[in-house]
């Protein structure tokens, strides 16, 4: 008898998309009135409501939704490809790798103080540019130096895992989660980034907290070791072999490292809305005097005064810091393409996914079903208060993480729908963002469809079973808590 095998995303996608289309033959179409029916974000006015003629969606409209979705995100999949074409240039260089490296070399002997160091780096990484398929590489690293530091092969692990996946559930500016999200609310991704950074820090702590104290209790009393029993076949297997040489970052890696750094800091400068929601002008004012210099305003073009960037202006700063990395590294021309339309062609499954994620939204739309979907949650949510609709939004969130582990995917599919019934219930879309990136790096750190979960855990020689055992706690604590803070946040 064969294993079951969980179908693909793209599979997923296409039959709720099938199922969809469906159920425009049976739910009653209607409409909406919109505050602005040009905004890119359309926001219902609540009572307004219509029921309209039905339009069921056929065979035909079913294979195109994923083609008008593409069409209708091109300036998020744009974003992707490029910030790909970035991210594979910054790889290249080995500058990520050498940094984290330099700081396990500079700390040997201080493990345990190291833990705390490496979590907070691996962090930023997560929440910063969704860095999790990256950390495989830093496993065969790190695991060794704290096993033969007297810890166990699981806080090696964890200090990479939890690290990285504590950032991916704070994403502040992950362009892969809160950046797609966001777009398909139609806010900036700034809106919410002080809540997000609240609940980084409260996860993180608790975190860094929880694997400190299982790896102290690990040194004093290595009995205390989950994988005790292979204590010796585990020092054999990660001492015995031959340890990665550290290499010394050079001044090249440096410089990469700045502008990799500098342009995720000029992106979140960008993106916060300082004029409209604090009456900060600098940027405006700087923008208007740069403008203004006879000649030089003319060669530099209109810059969007940061506060103000959208997609298409962020997807400039990487396309810019990416000529940059060029001149710094010294690629040739057709190096410097081929890693370019490498590393957008490794983040190509994720805009296919955007795309056929938005024919969903296209069929909803086309079938008037959409409202009708609205109006049910405007209904339901008269007698349902904002903390009921946030906290009842994470748990719907966190459902959903299981069935589509996809990030982006899960941004796409949701957000169209999630975002206009939180306008009904007084909640800042925004909200609804943290409360999806939350639910999603929650269920990253448990699901066994994750391939580099079960990847690293392998690599740990950790039993999937085991780390269960291990994690569950801190899982829970963690689900609490993020609760707590989205239940506080509502009511303020």
């Amino acid at each position: 008898m064969k294993r079951f095998r969980m179908p693909s995303a793209f599979t997923i996608l296409f039959l709720i998309i099938l199922v969809i289309a469906i159920l425009t033959w049976i739910v009653p179409a209607g409409s909406y009135e919109y505050v602005d029916e040009t905004a890119a974000s359309l926001e219902p006015v609540p009572g307004t409501y219509q029921q309209t003629a039905q339009n069921p969606q056929g065979f035909w409209e079913v294979l195109r939704a994923p083609i008008e979705g593409f069409f209708n995100a091109t300036d998020i999949i744009i974003f992707i490809l490029v910030i790909g074409g970035f991210l594979g240039l910054v790889t290249d260089t080995g500058a990520i790798d050498a940094g984290i490296g330099s700081i396990v070399k500079r700390f040997s002997g201080r493990e345990t103080l190291m833990i705390p160091i490496l979590m907070c780096i691996f962090a930023l990484g997560g929440t910063i540019f969704g860095m999790w398929e990256e950390t495989i590489a830093f496993y065969v690293l790190v695991i060794p130096v704290f096993v033969a530091a007297g810890f166990d092969s699981i806080t090696g692990f964890a200090v990479i895992c939890m690290g990285a996946g504590i950032g991916c559930l704070g994403s502040t500016v992950n362009p892969f989660a809160t950046g797609i999200a966001s777009g398909f609310a139609g806010i900036s991704i700034g809106e919410g980034i002080v809540l997000r950074i609240l609940i980084l820090a409260a996860c993180l702590a608790l975190a860094i907290w929880y694997v400190m104290a299982y790896g102290k209790k690990v040194k004093s009393d290595p009995s205390k070791s989950l994988v005790y029993d292979m204590k010796e076949s585990n020092e054999h297997h990660f001492l015995s072999s031959k340890a990665e040489k550290i290499e010394k970052m050079t001044g090249k890696q440096k410089a990469v490292l700045w502008v990799f750094g500098l342009s995720f800091f000029i992106m979140v400068l960008g993106v916060i809305p300082w004029a409209e929601k604090f009456g900060i002008t600098i940027f405006e004012d700087f923008n208007n005097w740069l403008q203004g210099i006879p000649g030089l305003g003319t060669v530099l073009g209109k810059i969007t005064p940061l506060g103000s960037w959208w997609f298409e202006d962020i997807t400039v700063l990487f396309l810019l810091s990416s000529f940059i990395c060029c001149l710094i590294w010294r690629w040739g021309e057709l190096r410097f393409i081929e890693l370019f339309i490498n590393g957008a062609k490794g983040l190509l499954d994720v805009a296919l996914i955007i795309g056929v994620t938005r024919g969903i939204a296209v069929v909803m739309n086309d079938g008037g079903m959409t409202a009708s979907v609205l109006h049910w949650g405007e209904e339901s949510l008269k007698a349902m208060g904002s903390v009921a609709f946030t906290d009842l939004s994470y748990l719907f969130f966190l459902l959903l993480s299981f069935l589509v582990p996809s990030t982006s995917g899960l941004a796409a599919l949701s957000m169209p729908i999630m975002a206009p019934i939180a306008d009904f219930a007084g909640v800042g879309r925004d909200l609804v963002i943290t409360a999806y990136s939350c639910a999603s790096g929650v269920v990253n750190l448990i699901t066994p469809a994750s391939g580099v979960l079960m990847g690293a855990l392998a690599i740990a020689r950790v039993s999937y079973g085991v780390y269960l055992k291990w994690v569950w706690k801190l899982l829970l604590m963690l689900l609490v808590l993020v609760l707590v803070i989205l239940s506080a946040a509502a009511i303020l």
